[in-house]
């Protein structure tokens, strides 16, 4: 096991963004994290990742009480621009070496070429599927353990969904871990291993997907519209 969160609660003043969240996750699966917008993914996303402090409840990490060192092994990618317009994609890579230990810059280079950004492209030039690709190509370039993808599919093409996904899959093995937040369920079905369903902050079911088309002849679309 990974990941184990225990009762956790984050609360806004009188809103709860996550409420009562209980969820295990383990090494060498994909999790697809399902929700309406406002359902409380990207908060309970933010507290693992230690961007933000639960209220309450309890964080486990490989075992232990979660703790800031664990930041260096958890790869939080956001909703939200995080690159300056003035940067190159050589800059982008730069950045991040400076900033995260674990960043591989020979497998940035690899894959920045992989889906066709050249070092010298500017991040003002760039069309909202490279910009998605280049987020999602340096969260991957990190050697993480846990990679946490915040709505990597949203607002971009169908060619480079198929690229990001590529990535993706690339990237995932036995040693690690992905949750990938979307609203494009049709998109990630069929390789994800497990699907988490969250609603009004709280985990309402965490199943897997193969378990359902063979036992109950239930895609995750389908379950999705019964429970949300």
């Amino acid at each position: 096991m990974i990941l184990q969160c225990i009762g956790l609660n984050k609360s806004f003043g009188n809103k709860k963004a996550v409420n009562d969240f209980n969820i295990k996750l383990t090494e060498g699966k994909v999790y697809g994290l399902l929700g309406e917008n406002g359902s409380g993914k990207t908060t309970w996303m933010k507290m693992v990742a230690g961007l933000t402090k639960p209220t309450s409840g309890e964080i486990i990490y490989k075992e232990a009480p979660w703790n800031y060192k664990d930041k260096s092994e958890i790869a939080y990618m956001s909703t939200e621009p995080f690159f300056y317009d003035f940067m190159s994609i050589k800059d982008v890579g730069r950045y991040y070496a400076d900033f995260f230990e674990d960043f591989d810059t020979e497998k940035f280079q690899k894959m920045t070429d992989k889906v066709g950004l050249e070092e010298s492209m500017k991040i003002k030039t760039l069309s909202t599927g490279m910009t998605a690709k280049l987020k999602v190509v340096a969260t991957l370039s990190r050697n993480a353990s846990l990679f946490l993808l915040d709505e990597p599919l949203n607002g971009i093409d169908f060619k480079a969904r198929e690229e990001i996904i590529s990535i993706i899959l690339d990237e995932a093995d036995s040693k690690n871990c992905f949750v990938i937040s979307t609203h494009l369920i049709n998109e990630i079905e069929s390789f994800i291993d497990e699907a988490i369903f969250v609603k009004n902050g709280q985990l309402i079911l965490q199943t897997e997907t193969e378990k359902e088309r063979m036992q109950n002849g239930k895609s995750i679309a389908d379950i999705y519209m019964e429970i949300m």
